[in-house]
């Protein structure tokens, strides 16, 4: 399937010299996203850390890589170049800060990770200026309903999705394999090999962790606690290691994208709940209460918004949640340039009348957009960002407005 991040690959490549970094979850699509790119350019190679004659090659330096790519030779167009996973090489910045700096004007360069390449971007010379980062995230609702372009606002008009499409995306995840093939057996052993590599290959390669049994213990619960306030200390004393060592796998697994953080917001809130974040998972399909797997859902359709305006330079946007000593509590709250923009309540049904604690929030904090998201209406055909109150809108309007 096309994806959208399709579309931004081929802008940047248009309209910057910039090195592409594409970093996201192992499984996601990066790879294709680079590979589909030498159907526009005729000068294009390929090289993956993982395969051992592509390793040899790198390991002889940057000017045999571009001999290989013949960037000694003049041509008609700029040739390109992917590098993937190529920060399990320990000297990968060097590598690659060195071979931009010789070859700038005369390729292209995208570079993927399964690790979050900013975080492994620390010491000596930096990279700063020298390369865009794009986050890829899983299939989105967006994406099905073929938002194919940068929206001229912020948001999209309304599509609607294909009931079978939307069912399929929430039960199977929106990781490109699973969601494609739609079969429960397909995903189980999809889902257990990918754990399998994180656990035993990506986590052992890239820290120095060494309880992985345990780990995986913290992993599992984490799946039964989705939308829960992370308690480090009781994490600490279920798993038995101490609660910075707690800190230390919790930053590995979103480094890995097992899981991402939603940190509360504080800001203009009398009485607010200023500790510990909430996670969620990349892949939703791991978990098991119905009510956590809608919150989730929604989680990471507005993560993916959010690092979406970030990468693109459209804004600097945050997403946390808002909860108070009282207790009263959203679930979602975008944050852009520093000013609240849109709170979100998640729902299973539209029984339920509009929260008052969404009431009081999206008063007390003056939000342009409040909507309580349910999953069980049909789509309607109304842009929800044209409301100012706040209001019960069908997840399937809502989250086709997404990127």
């Amino acid at each position: 399937m096309k994806r959208f991040y399709d579309f931004v690959i081929k802008e940047h490549l248009r309209n910057y010299q910039q090195m592409i970094f594409l970093s996201g979850p192992r499984q996601v699509g990066k790879t294709t996203l680079a590979k589909d790119i030498k159907k526009e350019y005729e000068d294009f190679f390929y090289f993956n850390w993982d395969i051992l004659a592509d390793r040899e090659k790198i390991l002889l330096g940057q000017t045999e890589i571009g001999h290989i790519a013949r960037l000694d030779a003049i041509k008609n167009d700029h040739t390109v170049i992917v590098f993937d996973e190529i920060h399990k090489y320990k000297l990968w910045k060097t590598f690659i800060k060195g071979f931009f700096d010789q070859y700038k004007e005369k390729c292209k360069i995208i570079v993927t990770g399964s690790s979050s390449l900013d975080t492994y971007n620390k010491g000596g010379d930096s990279m700063m200026g020298r390369y865009f980062l794009y986050h890829i995230f899983p299939i989105t609702v967006g994406e099905l309903v073929e938002n194919n372009n940068y929206p001229e606002q912020i948001t999209f008009p309304p599509k609607q999705i294909k009931q079978s499409d939307f069912d399929t995306l929430l039960k199977h995840g929106g990781f490109p394999e699973p969601f494609l093939h739609n079969d429960s057996m397909f995903s189980g052993r999809w889902k257990g090999l990918r754990n399998k590599q994180l656990f035993r290959e990506d986590i052992q390669s890239l820290s120095n962790i060494q309880e992985v049994d345990q780990l995986e213990v913290l992993a599992k619960i984490l799946q039964a606690q989705v939308g829960q306030i992370v308690n480090r200390s009781t994490l600490s004393q279920k798993i038995r290691v101490s609660v910075s060592t707690i800190s230390r796998w919790l930053n590995t697994l979103q480094t890995l994208y097992y899981c991402f953080e939603i940190k509360p917001w504080s800001r203009n809130v009398k009485r607010s709940l200023v500790k510990e974040p909430k996670i969620f998972l990349y892949d939703w399909s791991l978990v098991q209460d119905v009510g956590a797997k809608f919150e989730n859902f929604v989680a990471l359709h507005l993560y993916k918004f959010v690092l979406f305006q970030n990468d693109t330079g459209r804004g600097d946007y945050g997403l946390y949640f808002v909860r108070d000593k009282d207790k009263k509590e959203v679930d979602f709250l975008v944050v852009k340039d520093g000013q609240p923009w849109l709170l979100v309540e998640v729902k299973a049904s539209a029984n339920a009348p509009v929260s008052k604690s969404l009431y009081y929030y999206a008063q007390e904090l003056m939000v342009p957009h409040t909507f309580q998201v349910v999953f069980d209406m049909e789509y309607v055909d109304k842009d929800c960002f044209k409301y100012k109150e706040p209001i019960i809108v069908p997840a399937q309007t809502f989250l086709s407005q997404l990127v």
